[in-house]
């Protein structure tokens, strides 16, 4: 057993407490990571609300680290190795076969369960169970057993303490413009949201996809600000009556493109009609259960659009994350303008701030 700190979130709260735990060695198939730090996104929070998971837990899921531990059969890492550290899947099933690990048949059981597949959890705190392998996972801890199979080893040429996100937000917003819309040079854009998922669709779009129009919205000037600095040619406040009217100016054809980061489907059904002939409609936001989409389907029919769900940017992270680590050596990905780093000790006050707008992407340092 090796003694670790993580942030455990327990009943009947919603505020972590940095508590020591103990760990279990790594089986086989598994590495022990030494965590630098982790992005905090908004699955996070659902998880923390959503009473799916059970607690007491240890959450987080964009983890960056160096392998400090590699158990049997694992090929490819070795002690030593900076990594990213990515979403879990079963990597046997028809679509982690395809190279489409984000729809594995198991992902929701191997990322929101709070233990591995055989039910076992790697965290206890003197023969309690916390539960652990949230995203395969489990970063907001100075360690954290995965599999190797969601792990990306990364170079010395971008600061290890930002490559995370890479793991979840950032490779979901660009990954819904490259990957899975596929957005062609010279068209245009719309992404509704602008956190963390929608700056980096917006950074893809313009800057890698190089579309001729990008608009974002969203409800807070200041985003919309930023989202200008990293790409966007057009911004409109979400809560603007005339909405549909600022965009058919922008955009008198419609818009070929809309990615949809805000969950808010009142927005989303709002800007249907504002798609052009064979426009797309990327649903990238984390949706209730039960969440109900009212369509006008003639519209759909008669003009060759369509809506597709997202899930993970469509992304092939062993390809995917390196893919974008370069763009961003290359100045096409800015992320870095989005981040403010915390102390770990600091965790709550950076999930605070993610709440409310004030940090577009908190990342917690490990001490």
């Amino acid at each position: 057993m090796k003694t670790v700190k993580s942030a455990v979130l327990r009943p009947k709260t919603n505020r972590f407490s940095i508590e020591q735990l103990q760990m279990e060695a790594p089986r086989a198939g598994e590495v022990l990571v030494k965590v630098v730090a982790s992005g905090i996104c908004h699955t996070d929070m659902v998880l923390r609300d959503a009473g799916i998971a059970p607690r007491p837990i240890v959450l987080g899921h964009e983890g960056s680290g160096i392998v400090e531990q590699v158990g049997e059969g694992v090929e490819g890492f070795g002690v030593g190795d900076r990594v990213a550290i990515s979403f879990a899947s079963c990597g046997s099933c028809p679509s982690c076969e395809k190279h489409a690990p984000g729809y594995c048949e198991q992902f929701f059981p191997l990322n929101f369960f709070g233990a591995r597949a055989d039910g076992s959890c790697s965290l206890s705190k003197n023969g309690e169970t916390i539960h652990s392998h949230v995203f395969g996972q489990s970063s907001f801890s100075t360690h954290a057993v995965c599999s190797a199979g969601n792990l990306v080893r990364v170079d010395d040429s971008v600061p290890l303490e930002l490559v995370g996100p890479f793991g979840c937000g950032f490779q979901t917003g660009a990954g819904a413009v490259l990957n899975s819309l596929k957005v062609a040079a010279g068209a245009s854009v719309m992404v509704l949201g602008a956190g963390a998922v929608g700056l980096a669709a917006v950074m893809a779009a313009a800057y890698i996809a190089e579309a001729g129009t990008v608009i974002a919205v969203d409800l807070q000037p200041g985003r919309l600000e930023l989202a200008r600095t990293v790409g966007a040619s057009d911004t409109i406040i979400g809560s603007d009556e005339d909405l549909a009217d600022q965009v058919a100016g922008i955009c008198p054809r419609g818009v070929d493109y809309i990615i949809d980061t805000t969950g808010y489907l009142p927005l989303v059904e709002s800007c249907l009609p504002l798609m052009a002939s064979q426009g797309v409609l990327g649903l990238v936001a984390s949706y209730p259960p039960g969440a109900n989409l009212s369509v006008d389907v003639l519209h759909l029919f008669s003009g060759g659009r369509r809506i597709q769900g997202v899930m993970e940017g469509d992304s092939d992270i062993h390809t995917f994350i390196p893919a974008l680590l370069e763009y961003h050596k290359q100045g096409r990905f800015p992320v870095d303008k989005l981040v403010k780093y915390y102390d770990f000790i600091d965790i709550n006050s950076a999930i605070d701030d993610s709440e409310s707008g004030d940090t577009i992407k908190a990342i917690v340092r490990m001490p």
